[in-house]
C-alpha cells in the first residue's frame, strides 16, 4: 500500500481519484482548490482530504495532479509540493496529468529534479467518460523507468501508452 496524494477533482479527477480509493487499497489524501469538492469526494469515497496541497502530499510516495484551470495553477500546485518541508519527501514521484504545454512539463520536471523528485508528465485523453468508467488514457513522455514504480498505481484508473 503506498501513500498517495491527488489535486484537482474537476470532471477527470474526480473519478480518477474514486478509483484509487475504492480498487486501489491505497493511502490517499485529495486536495481541490474548492475545499467543499474534496469534502464531497471524501464523504462519498471514503478517503481524506487537505486544505493545501502541501497538506496533502506529506510523506507521500506519489502526486498526482489532474488541474484543468490553468498552467499558473498547475505549476503552483505542483511546486507546493516538491519546495520544502512537509512538501513530497526526497525519492517519491509526481505525476502530473494535466494536459498542458511541453514548457511547463520541462519547468515542472526541473523544479521536481532540483528536490530529489522524480517526475512523469502523463496527460489524460478519453474525456470525463475515460476517467468515469476507467480506463482513462495517459501519454508517458517522461522518465519511463520511473513508471514501473508508479505503474501499479496509474493501472487502477488509466491505461499507460508509452
Amino acid at each position: 500500500m503506498a501513500k498517495l496524494a491527488f489535486l484537482g477533482l474537476g470532471v477527470m479527477g474526480y473519478p480518477m481519484a474514486g478509483h484509487l480509493q475504492k480498487k486501489g487499497g491505497h493511502q490517499l489524501t485529495v486536495y481541490n482548490r474548492t475545499g467543499a469538492k474534496a469534502q464531497q469526494w471524501a464523504l462519498q469515497f471514503g478517503g481524506k482530504h487537505a486544505a493545501s496541497p502541501r497538506e496533502a502530499a506529506k510523506d507521500c510516495e506519489f502526486r498526482q495532479c489532474c488541474a484543468s484551470a490553468t498552467m499558473t495553477t498547475c505549476a503552483r500546485w505542483c511546486t507546493a509540493t516538491t519546495e520544502r518541508s512537509p512538501g513530497m519527501k526526497r525519492g517519491a514521484i509526481l505525476v502530473d496529468h494535466t494536459t498542458a504545454s511541453a514548457l511547463l512539463a520541462k519547468e515542472l520536471f526541473a523544479k521536481a529534479k532540483e528536490r530529489g523528485v522524480g517526475f512523469i508528465d502523463a496527460p489524460v485523453s478519453g474525456g470525463q467518460a475515460g476517467g468515469a468508467e476507467r480506463p482513462a488514457r495517459h501519454h508517458v513522455r517522461r522518465r519511463a523507468g520511473r513508471l514501473r514504480r508508479v505503474k501499479p498505481v496509474l493501472d487502477v484508473y488509466a491505461r499507460c501508452a508509452l
